[in-house]
């Protein structure tokens, strides 16, 4: 069963979603995300991925008041990413309740310090995040793009001891026009005992039976619930 894990992005303590990462395009769904994160966990979600949009651009932390008012009211699994940059960020969010952290542009721009975060805190609690757009990784919330193929790219963390990956096609995020299934596909073809997390596009309960269908292991979405194109009930057949 594909593991359905609903998406609070936060930017200036509100709940928003942007379209294919563009600040300029954010809209506020909510004043409150913790009341998006106790409607979740009510209809029986088990896990959330909350972005730092602030601190992915300033590249510090910054929403963690967030994350830890989130913690202390649930008992949702949460995997925190956006702005975690240093060893102090990495302790800020897992002592403000993360269980795992996403990492993206410090994989990128600092693969030492990242892997030895994997050695310190395992696999099970260090997501890559492999944010793509055509095969090339980006970096920075999506402002900066990069000549990195996107398989060589996850073949070496692989082999660093990287069993988690959140892979995001930024042409489909936002956009409610359906995930990148093939891509997905290609990457567990390349590496079949990945935890492939697909992040972008899911606009329907079909995207998500498809991707099930395809084997990928879990989905990461939250515009198609914010508007209203995926209804939390709906999700129990995967719950």
């Amino acid at each position: 069963m594909i593991e359905i894990i609903p998406a609070i992005d936060i930017i200036d303590g509100k709940c928003v979603r942007l379209s294919k990462g563009d600040y300029d395009t954010q809209k506020v769904y909510n004043e409150n995300p913790l009341e998006v994160a106790k409607e979740f966990e009510a209809n029986g979600i088990k896990r959330i991925h909350i972005v730092d949009l602030d601190g992915a651009a300033s590249k510090h932390i910054i929403n963690y008041p967030t994350l830890e008012r989130i913690a202390n009211a649930t008992n949702l699994v949460i995997d925190f990413g956006g702005g975690i940059k240093s060893d102090e960020d990495l302790r800020i969010a897992f002592e403000s309740g993360a269980q795992m952290i996403t990492g993206g542009s410090i994989a990128v721009k600092e693969p030492e310090k990242f892997t030895r975060w994997i050695d310190t805190y395992s696999p099970e609690r260090i997501i890559l995040g492999a944010d793509a757009k055509d095969k090339k990784i980006a970096v920075n919330g999506w402002m900066e793009n990069t000549d990195t193929d996107l398989i060589s790219y996850l073949n070496d963390y692989i082999k660093k001891g990287i069993c988690k990956v959140i892979c995001t096609d930024i042409d489909c995020d936002g956009m409610l026009q359906g995930p990148s299934t093939d891509l997905y596909k290609e990457i567990l073809e390349n590496f079949p005992n990945l935890y492939l997390i697909a992040s972008g596009g899911i606009s329907s309960i079909e995207d998500i039976e498809k991707l099930e269908e395809a084997g990928i292991p879990a989905v990461i979405f939250g515009k198609a619930i914010y508007e209203g194109k995926v209804n939390l009930k709906d999700l129990q057949q995967f719950l």
